[in-house]
């Protein structure tokens, strides 16, 4: 039986490491700088690396899965020095706290490294890093210090996490399709949604089948490729809100301080040749996500 460490387990894809590992035989901490009420969680700030070496050491940690992370993209852009705290130095430091036990950390990165330079094909976990907004250049800077300490690690860049918990895309987008005549979303920025469910058991085979080999950088989203267009059509159909007339747009109609990849879909051959990962299709787990929140 593992230890694992979970960081910032009260979002998105924490919540979903919770369900997972209900069915886990390993034993998981859930760890957050947020307290929820009603949901068991420990403190942990990782931007502490003397915490952070102590609670490795004290419970006996084997594997830390980094869910931690600023997140806000367009905020980013005047927050760079906590963003770089969050997404680059506290990921290192709890490299540093795996490289000391020997333990495997599980960072989990974006497609935000990739946007400057224009793509066609699917992004190679070997491709350049071209970040263009801060959020996107401190997350590649996270990727760079934990492969400077030598820790044992698996990064996993993903992109669109959406999933019953937190704020995300697809409730927004089911709300927005329930109480609007008209929508209008972009069309020209294409990738791949991600549950965060999926992502979560994909985590948990790699927890299961590492061996040290496999250390290294890899991709993880659901299959298939969509638009923001695409992707809201779908969820309108789903949540049975199609009388929303949703209609496709240029990205320079929606003014951001961030430019944003225009392509960023992700090749994931290289984490199902390594660990066997199985990937669903994204329709189908937007289908069993929208399901879920109809049912809650």
């Amino acid at each position: 039986m593992k230890t694992i460490l979970v960081t910032g387990a009260n979002g998105q894809l924490g919540n979903e490491m919770r369900i997972v590992a209900k069915g886990s035989s390993d034993n998981y901490i859930f760890t957050d700088v947020n307290q929820v009420e009603g949901v068991e969680t420990t403190y942990l700030d990782i931007t502490d690396l003397d915490a952070v070496c102590r609670m490795v050491e004290e419970r006996g940690v084997d594997a830390i899965v980094n869910c931690a992370a600023y997140t806000n993209v367009d905020a980013a852009e005047s927050n760079e020095v906590l963003a770089e705290k969050l997404n680059a130095e506290a990921p290192e430091n709890l490299a540093k706290a795996m490289k000391a036990v020997g333990g495997l950390l599980i960072q989990i990165s974006t497609d935000y490294v990739f946007g400057k330079e224009p793509y066609n094909v699917p992004c190679k976990e070997d491709q350049q890093g071209t970040p263009t907004g801060i959020y996107g250049q401190t997350k590649l800077h996270g990727e760079q210090r934990i492969v400077a300490t030598g820790c044992y690690y698996v990064i996993i860049r993903t992109a669109w996490l959406y999933s019953e918990f937190g704020k995300n895309f697809c409730k927004t987008m089911m709300n927005l399709t329930a109480t609007k005549p008209q929508l209008k979303v972009v069309f020209d920025q294409v990738g791949t949604p991600t549950y965060a469910l999926d992502l979560a058991k994909a985590i948990a085979v790699v927890i299961e089948k590492f061996d040290g080999s496999q250390t290294g950088i890899y991709h993880y989203s659901n299959e298939g490729v969509c638009s923001w267009f695409d992707f809201t059509k779908m969820i309108a159909e789903y949540n049975g809100t199609t009388e929303c007339d949703v209609q496709p747009c240029h990205s320079d109609e929606f003014p951001s301080p961030v430019k944003r990849p225009a392509y960023s879909v992700l090749d994931k051959t290289k984490i199902k040749d390594m660990f066997g990962v199985k990937v669903p299709y994204w329709t189908e787990s937007l289908k069993q996500c929208i399901n879920n929140l109809k049912n809650q």
